[in-house]
């Protein structure tokens, strides 16, 4: 079987890429990569457009099955192509879009959907809501980037260790470390910020090769903080409360995006509103290659998140499939491997919300608003668990590890898609689908 993909973010682009709508495929791509060439042979095309259905029509001549993956939301996908087609997104609010806004009907993804006859999404959360629209007998299934088989190595080699002990990160980017930084600077009643002008990055921020020491208690988010749905105020703010007299936690936030120049400062101002902090907060912007990625993953604690919606969260499934315990709400696609056996749950509760590329704004779907106390508390007694009961931490590393090896190890996922591609291909009479697939 051929089976052609494509996504918007190429390798030769992702640097360039982080923070831009749909960067995130480009990972998912990535992940689901070695799976997809247990079920036939990959080719990413380049432009949909041009590129499918003159393969597409190749392979029909010679009898070989081809379906084509587009890693992109449903109104962004192909719906005119002679290939057959599954669109491959994420999604976190409680409704998929169905209103043909701003004039386009491909903005409704019911229509789209119907026209192209199934989908591929990564939660049980959203093929819930799909079919909720479609009908129940709407061919889609959830997968999961398999992220649990990538980090085998880190994995195996040993238990997760609940505090960090001078591990020392190298990236080439930029590094900004509040102990470094004088906060006062982030006073928006100051003269700078009163006379509308932007309050400039750290003057004492490390730039081009930088070095960093992991020390103590360990908390690590990566997140675009240009997307609103992350919720890193309440991330921030949280964590300077909780661990406002305790030297030995430190929060490190890896910052996705191609220009952070606007959003640091933002962060810095919570920091500075939160009064004298003994506890560290530092910021990472800048592309971490394998190895320094590795070495992050392998100081952290707890890997965190307080989105108030998420897809799949590719950061925090590595990190708990790697034996790092969560802190971090049981909603959208998170309930399907987030609970108390594995991270740290944060309440949360149903607020009215946009669809994020409908530009009226309209209030059609729901997200959830995260209770402020609740992360304070997780954050307290992470930080007690981590120091004084290694014991429960073992078991949440453990709880961590089987969860996700349940939510997105290879074996579930390939037979997911195997069933999802051969379901999608049955159909079509141009040749024996099902025998070829099972050969």
């Amino acid at each position: 079987m051929l089976i052609l993909t494509h996504t918007t973010s190429t390798r030769e682009s992702i640097r360039n890429d982080l923070g831009r709508p749909e960067y995130s495929y480009y990972f998912v791509l990535r992940e689901l990569r070695p799976v997809l060439e247990d079920l036939g042979v990959v080719v990413e095309v380049a432009d949909p457009e041009r590129d499918v259905d003159t393969l597409y029509r190749n392979c029909r001549r010679h009898g070989i099955p081809c379906v084509f993956l587009s890693f992109s939301p449903p109104h962004k996908t192909p719906i005119n192509l002679e290939c057959p087609t599954l669109p491959v997104f994420a999604w976190e609010f409680d409704t998929i879009p169905n209103e043909g806004f701003m004039g386009k009907p491909r903005n409704d993804w019911t229509r789209v959907l119907g026209k192209l006859g199934g989908a591929v999404t990564h939660s049980g959360f959203i093929v819930r809501q799909v079919k909720q629209l479609m009908g129940q007998q709407f061919p889609i299934v959830s997968a999961p980037a398999p992220v649990w088989d990538t980090v085998a190595a880190l994995r195996d080699a040993g238990p997760a260790q609940p505090v960090a002990h001078g591990i020392v990160l190298q990236l080439e980017g930029m590094v900004i470390d509040s102990r470094d930084t004088d906060l006062s600077a982030y006073d928006k009643s100051s003269l700078l910020a009163a006379e509308g002008q932007p309050l400039p990055l750290p003057a004492t921020r490390q730039q081009g090769k930088c070095e960093v020491v992991l020390d103590g208690v360990v908390y690590t988010s990566i997140f675009n903080p240009g997307d609103g749905r992350k919720n890193w105020q309440d991330m921030i703010q949280a964590f300077c409360i909780a661990f406002k007299d305790v030297a030995d936690a430190m929060l490190v936030l890896k910052l996705t995006h191609y220009d952070v120049s606007s959003l640091v400062p933002e962060m810095l101002e919570i920091m500075y509103k939160c009064g004298d902090l003994a506890c560290r907060v530092v910021m990472l912007h800048g592309y971490l290659e394998q190895d320094a990625y590795e070495r992050l993953l392998l100081a952290t604690s707890y890997a965190v998140n307080t989105s108030m919606g998420e897809g799949q969260c590719l950061p925090l499934m590595e990190y708990m499939s790697a034996g790092k315990p969560g802190i971090a709400p049981r909603h959208s696609s998170m309930a399907d491997y987030i609970d108390e056996s594995c991270a740290f749950v944060l309440h949360s509760s149903l607020e009215p919300s946009t669809w994020p590329h409908d530009p009226r704004q309209a209030m059609r779907t729901l997200r959830h608003r995260l209770d402020f106390g609740s992360i304070v508390a997780a954050y307290r007694e992470s930080h007690r668990v981590a120091r004084e009961c290694p014991d429960r931490y073992l078991l949440l590393s453990q709880g961590a590890i089987g969860s996700l090896k349940d939510y997105c190890s290879r074996d579930v996922v390939r037979e997911r898609l195997r069933q999802a591609i051969t379901r999608h291909l049955a159909g079509r009479d141009d040749h024996d689908v099902q025998a070829r697939l099972q050969a």
